[in-house]
């Protein structure tokens, strides 16, 4: 089959389409026919040389966690899936492929109404901003600011926030200001001067952050929101002890995943892929993402 793999670590361009094995499914597990799979910060993160706990590169090295596609073969003992189902989950570094196996408890079934591109590009930002609003417990008394909340998985930390009824400010480049609106949230530019700009928004304060970039939007998150427990990075993890406040791991379960494909199914959701790439151009995909504009999620695509 053919693949995105690196054979050394580097920048994109080391990243590259080659013919590997077409895997096998052992017991518990599934094939699958990709269609999609989300670009993350992750994925170039282990690109560059960087190699998560408990995992174990092999080069040459696949890379993609998310994915959807259509059940292709079924592994000893597996029930409740059937070949040609439309399915997405997640698969640790294997799902820049035509093909990937993975265990049935790491997938649901497509929503019908989801494209391929968003499908793809589902599991991860959705998960994640699922497991911030859970620890952050954001509810209707909230007012909640969320940076990058033009991103991956700012888009769906907005959308989850406003349906627990929470108020939400979202900081963004004011190219995207009328896509945070369309979310539900109140646009702010990212950048000095953005706690006097939120003060001015919400004058009766802030109650709880979000921050999907680190670095001086962590320190602004800190002045304006008085309890620290109460404000999470999914990023700048070297200063949460400093500061006394939380890192965010996401925490991916199968009952949390089609809780929010339900989420999607019935219009309460929205996913934006502002971007595609063939499989060949894997390494265009990293570049791009790379640049840190990107609205809502890069996918690359497998014919």
């Amino acid at each position: 089959m053919k693949a995105a793999v690196f054979h050394q670590p580097g920048g994109p361009e080391v990243l590259v389409t080659a013919e590997v094995a077409t895997p096998e499914p052992a017991a518990g597990q599934i094939r699958v026919r990709v269609r999609a799979a989300g670009v993350q910060a992750y994925d170039t993160a282990v690109r560059e040389g960087w190699s998560p706990p408990g995992q174990t590169i092999v080069l040459p090295q696949i890379v993609g966690n998310d994915f959807s596609g259509t059940v292709d073969a079924l592994g000893e003992g597996v029930t409740g899936f059937s070949v040609g189902d439309e399915v997405l989950g997640w698969a640790l570094l294997s799902c820049y492929a035509e093909y990937l196996v993975v265990s049935v408890d790491q997938v649901v079934a497509k929503p019908a109404g989801m494209s391929w591109e968003a499908a793809g590009a589902f599991s991860a930002s959705a998960q994640t901003a699922h497991t911030a609003l859970e620890a952050l417990e954001v509810g209707a008394n909230d007012t909640f600011l969320v940076h990058a909340a033009a991103g991956g998985v700012g888009t769906v930390a907005v959308q989850l926030a406003k349906l627990r009824g929470a108020t939400v400010i979202g900081t963004a480049s004011e190219r995207n200001h009328d896509y945070l609106r369309e979310l539900g949230a109140i646009p702010v530019v990212y950048g000095e001067g953005l706690v006097d700009r939120v003060r001015e928004l919400a004058p009766q304060g802030v109650t709880v952050a979000l921050d999907a970039i680190g670095g001086s939007a962590l320190d602004d998150s800190v002045e304006l929101v008085k309890d620290r427990n109460r404000i999470a990075t999914l990023v700048d993890f070297g200063r949460t002890e400093e500061l006394g406040v939380r890192a965010v791991f996401s925490q991916r379960s199968q009952d949390r995943l089609a809780e929010l494909t339900a989420l999607y199914a019935e219009d309460k959701l929205r996913i934006e892929v502002s971007r595609t790439f063939p499989l060949e151009q894997a390494a265009d995909a990293h570049r791009q993402i790379e640049t840190g504009h990107a609205r809502g999620k890069i996918v690359v695509t497998v014919a």
